[in-house]
């Protein structure tokens, strides 16, 4: 074969040679040209070897997969959008000690990358306010949002479940799930009575890269037939982050080196080791619940610790700022869930989420003197009332509230203080028609944003908003038959902006800019069309999704030209946008030999993201293509996975060019204890050829490239 087709452009025998690693040219390559042909590849398997083999095989995740999150629970092959799911031993290689790098792989997700510790997931080109990441449904109650440097606080290493969830789905999460929705499932409140005294799961590992040494365990007691005690904690420690190159990008080497300050010169050399990335977090949880038949009730208490540091912009030239910051965050939470069976009538079901957080992180300088304090002070709850089924149809239906208050306290002070309340309505309603599956959905939202600056802050104005908003959507499904799935869905979504992007008025240092932001907005509108295409079979599956967002007032950072505080001055300005793009993803049971399965797999997004009258958006990751080939048995797995990352061919007026790379990875799970599986243990080798890569989604790109070669060894064990 000459060439492969992928999706519409031909890579030729030629092109390759752009490609590094050149032993390993043809993984990528054949993973992505086998997504045209996985399910074919499948079927002949299925046909010719052992064909009960492979849908038995617990490796499998077939199209019945069960979405969790969500008001009504469905089948993964009847959701209308894209939707990624992480659990078990793939789910123990993968994480990280933060949620942007523990997704960073997962189709149409990319990272903001802030070091090793603060990083936020990007969801199809779109952040912070736009994307809620959740525990079991309720949001994290931080200020991440707020700034890339701030930390998101959720715990990948203790979570039994992640699951990603775009379009019409995530609208009932609230306006500023517009991007989507990350929720982590852990046992923070246990869900069922565990059928043995005790039931114990924990999780090791140590990276190389970072000299990461991370720990997570988590113990579930039974009291009785009804009552569960919890226990968990985590703790995780890494030093420097190994970096393949040089720190500072081409670009800004160059600049220092033209500077013609010795000492802003010597910035341009220093390599091998990311400088003030080292972290440490701790965090511990104790709860205990009552569930039976007729319903359930828990609470739990939990406190998060983290101290890291932000990596150094190291000058470039004469006047540049060159600071050293650390941030020490700390967060106490408490967690409520209520739950009512209903036996007969109109309700199955009731369920009631409640938590509330009390946030506080302080940016400390190089001496450890205090500089700027964060202060978050929030709630949220969530009822959900499902409908009991009649014939053909279901539903549900509820209301949620938020209350936050938010301050910052010291001189890089760039809001005031400020507070939100939000009351919402929402209804989710499906039509199982047979060959046919319709699902409507609305939310109503009435938020409040006020800004109520201190008697020492007379760059802040004294402001209030009120907005009311409704958001729907429609969509439908259609069984083709032979195993091929087609979707559709509409919808309108409608979001109030951030207080950051109203009241901002000042440094920002996590950012390097001087914001100021625009108290008059309106509310951003969005019009949102997917369409979604997925079969699945015995040893294959294959999922393919294109989408198109048009915003209205989408609300955006323009670069003026100006500088204050000896920063660039950002302005919050609002302006018609358009986001469009694609995810496929496939895998295949190439061939089977003895009791060893041979599958590829592979997956490609893209984002086309332009401002309408600015050009290109800023920081969209730009094509991604991912192959990998494995041999997977009830006792060993073995992968190889070469990930190729385009350069973005445009460019916002304030970006810089960065390079593509093509990263590999391999590795190797064992299982001592076969189909039982108490124990696994995972060896991966990840970026083996040491390569530069940065992402260009991150504001630090040209600051802080990913890690280098990182060997790891992560253990999982669950009795």
């Amino acid at each position: 074969m000459r060439y492969c087709n992928i999706l519409g452009e031909r890579l030729t025998l030629p092109d390759m040679k752009k490609w590094s690693q050149p032993s390993l040219r043809f993984v990528v390559l054949a993973g992505s040209c086998l997504l045209p042909f996985a399910p074919a590849l499948a079927q002949e398997a299925s046909d010719s070897v052992l064909p009960q083999a492979a849908a038995a095989d617990p490796h499998d995740r077939p199209g019945s997969e069960i979405v969790v999150t969500g008001v009504l629970q469905r089948e993964r092959v009847d959701a209308l959008s894209g939707v990624a799911v992480l659990s078990g031993e793939e789910l123990a290689a993968r994480a990280r000690t933060s949620i942007g790098e523990t997704l960073a792989r997962t189709p149409g997700v990319s990272a903001t990358s802030f070091g090793p510790t603060a990083s936020r997931p990007i969801l199809r080109g779109l952040e912070g306010e736009r994307v809620r990441v959740l525990t079991d449904g309720i949001g994290s109650i931080d200020v991440s949002n707020t700034s890339a440097d701030h930390p998101t606080l959720v715990n990948p290493l203790l979570a039994e479940r992640i699951e990603v969830l775009r379009g019409p789905q995530s609208l009932l999460y609230g306006s500023a799930a517009v991007g989507g929705v990350v929720n982590v499932l852990d046992r923070r409140i246990a869900n069922e009575v565990p059928d043995e005294a005790i039931h114990f799961q924990a999780l090791g590992t140590y990276g190389s890269a970072a000299n990461e040494r991370s720990a997570a365990a988590s113990a579930d007691v039974r009291l009785g037939d009804r009552f569960v005690i919890h226990a968990d904690g985590s703790y995780a420690k890494t030093d420097d982050l190994r970096i393949g190159g040089f720190v500072l990008s081409p670009q800004l080497r160059a600049a220092a080196l033209a500077s013609g300050d010795p000492d802003i010169a010597a910035n341009a050399a220093i390599r091998g080791r990311l400088p003030n990335s080292a972290s440490r977090t701790a965090t511990a949880t104790l709860g205990a619940a009552f569930i039976d038949d007729g319903g359930e009730l828990g609470v739990s208490y939990t406190r998060y610790d983290s101290l890291y540091g932000v990596p150094i912009r190291f000058a470039t030239r004469p006047g540049d700022e060159q600071e050293e910051p650390r941030i020490d965050a700390r967060q106490d939470r408490i967690d409520a869930r209520a739950g009512l069976n209903f036996a007969g009538g109109f309700l199955d079901k009731a369920r009631f989420r409640y938590a509330y957080g009390d946030y506080r992180h302080a940016e400390l300088e190089e001496n450890g003197a205090v500089g700027t304090r964060f202060f978050d002070k929030g709630q949220e709850g969530r009822l959900e009332l499902t409908q009991a089924r009649r014939g053909a149809w279901s539903g549900a239906f509820g209301g949620q509230f938020l209350i936050r208050d938010f301050d910052v306290i010291g001189e890089e002070a760039f809001l005031p203080r400020n507070s939100s309340t939000q009351l919402a309505a929402f209804t989710v309603q499906q039509f199982d028609l047979g060959r046919v599956k319709v699902e409507a959905g609305a939310r109503f939202e009435h938020t409040t944003v006020s800004a109520k600056p201190l008697p020492d802050q007379p760059q802040f104005a004294r402001a209030s908003r009120k907005f009311g908003t409704v958001s729907g959507s429609l969509g439908a499904s259609y069984d083709l038959g032979g195993g091929w799935r087609l979707g559709a869905n509409l919808s309108r979504t409608a979001r109030t902006p951030a207080a950051e992007e109203l009241f901002a008025n000042g440094p920002h240092a996590g950012t390097q800019a001087f914001e100021i932001g625009d108290p008059d907005f309106k509310v951003e509108r969005v019009w949102a069309a997917e369409a979604i295409l997925r079969r699945s079979g015995p040893g294959y599956t294959i999922e393919a999704s294109a989408y198109h967002n048009r915003f209205d007032n989408f609300i955006y950072q323009d670069l003026t030209g100006a500088e204050q505080d000896g920063l660039p001055v950002f302005q919050f300005r609002q302006a018609p946008a358009r986001y469009y793009g694609f995810e496929v993803q496939g895998s295949a049971t190439l061939t089977q030999i003895g009791g060893m399965r041979i599958v590829g797999d592979a997956l490609a997004d893209y984002i086309h993201a332009t401002i309408d009258g600015v050009g290109p958006a800023p920081r969209i990751p730009p094509l991604r293509l991912l192959g990998g080939l494995g041999a997977e048995s009830q006792l060993v797995d073995a992968r190889v996975e070469v990930e190729h990352v385009t350069s973005p061919s445009r460019l916002s007026p304030f970006e810089t060019p960065t390079r593509g790379y093509t990263m590999t990875n391999l590795e190797l799970t064992l299982r001592p204890w076969g189909e039982v599986r108490p124990l696994s243990l995972v060896f991966s080798a990840n970026n083996v050829f040491d390569v530069d890569a940065r992402r260009h989604a991150s504001v630090l790109k040209d600051y802080a490239p990913l890690a280098g070669r990182d060997f790891r060894v992560t253990a999982r064990v669950e009795f």
